[in-house]
């Protein structure tokens, strides 16, 4: 296993994540003294595992490719930001935006997400075990969004055809977000996410939310809707 120890510069950790990758000489990091830094393992495209030993600041793990993070502590705005595959875990909570624009991976967080968790999500699945705050998964285009805990207002706001699941409470739905029947593949799609996520939640207690479909194209009859 390669440490690294962060007082050392997040610019030096990724060169040295992005270096590994030509030689793939470390398949194990562990990160030491984060302290809160921004940046933190950025853009990494190998296979990789990463151990993160304390709280994380914006835009950890962005962009990331096939590595396996997981933070050991809280995790700043923009948290996977652009994921593209792979899976990062936090232990904590997540601040505003995380999985934000994602494209694939698992993310979950073990913890609480704040607002704007999974805003125009194009296909990342996010677990989170805890609550979510208002207006997650604005814009969401495709992928999965399951809270085992409650989702703040405006949940699903503009909704295309990505999949909510909530267990707790929804403050409010958002523009063109609507409940929706849980049928079986639904009920098979969260079970096998919750195993990955490693939580021990019934997939039958969750409700479904989807896209009613009215604001695919403009009609003026919805015209206040917009």
């Amino acid at each position: 296993m390669k440490t690294f120890d962060l007082t050392s510069g997040v610019r030096e950790l990724n060169q040295a994540l992005h270096d590994a990758e030509q030689t793939a000489s470390e398949k194990e990091w562990r990160v030491t003294n984060p302290d809160g830094k921004h940046n933190i393992a950025c853009g990494v495209n190998d296979a990789v595992n990463i151990t993160i030993e304390g709280h994380a600041g914006y835009y950890c793990a962005g962009m990331n490719q096939q590595a396996h993070i997981t933070i050991h502590g809280n995790a700043g705005v923009g948290l996977a930001e652009n994921m593209m595959s792979g899976s990062v875990r936090v232990k904590g909570d997540a601040s505003q935006s995380a999985g934000a624009t994602g494209n694939g991976g698992l993310l979950v967080i073990e913890g609480n997400a704040s607002a704007r968790c999974g805003i125009s999500m194009k296909g990342i699945n996010i677990v989170v075990k805890g609550n979510i705050g208002a207006m997650s998964a604005f814009m969401a285009q495709a992928g999965c969004l399951v809270v085992c805990g409650d989702a703040g207002e405006a949940l699903g706001d503009s909704l295309y055809e990505a999949h909510i699941y909530v267990k707790g409470k929804v403050a409010s739905l958002g523009a063109d977000c609507v409940e929706k029947a849980m049928r079986p593949e639904h009920i098979e799609e969260l079970g096998h996410l919750l195993q990955q996520a490693g939580i021990d939640e019934s997939p039958t207690a969750f409700t479904r939310y989807g896209s009613a479909r009215q604001l695919y194209n403009f009609k003026v009859d919805n015209a206040s809707a917009y």
